[in-house]
């Protein structure tokens, strides 16, 4: 039977707009415990950006971070998926694209974010990566 991708999604992403400052966004990340989050003009998905992308693409250029927004550091135009998506479709992408979570999008609107971790517990909940993701952060 097949499983399909709204099963399993994150229906609540964390979400910031584009010109959210990069020291901002890097906060919501620690405080959130996150390695990334979406980047949205209102429920539109403008992109994504990760935890290296802040440093590769912003820090490690010498910007300031407090004036440097989001907007210049993520990954515009990333793969999506449908709710509707098999998935094993969702799967296949992150393999593909080497990417560890796919925005959810229902036409043109963000609805959510499927990631590995999500993946693994469904799968697999006892292998290494279900264990990892099913603890509790920092432990």
């Amino acid at each position: 039977m097949a499983q399909y991708v709204r099963d399993i999604m994150t229906s609540v992403p964390v979400t910031v707009g584009p010109h959210t400052s990069v020291a901002e966004v890097a906060r919501v990340m620690r405080d959130r415990d996150l390695g990334s989050v979406l980047v949205t003009d209102g429920d539109r998905l403008r992109g994504v950006v990760t935890d290296r992308d802040l440093v590769v693409r912003a820090l490690a250029r010498g910007t300031d971070p407090e004036q440097t927004t989001v907007a210049g550091a993520c990954t515009d135009d990333p793969v999506t998926v449908g709710p509707d998506d098999e998935l094993d479709r969702a799967v296949h992408l992150m393999r593909e694209h080497a990417v560890r979570r796919v925005p959810v999008v229902d036409g043109a609107h963000l609805v959510g974010v499927i990631s590995l971790g999500d993946v693994a517990m469904e799968r697999d909940p006892d292998s290494a990566l279900g264990g990892i993701s099913a603890a509790r952060p920092g432990t």
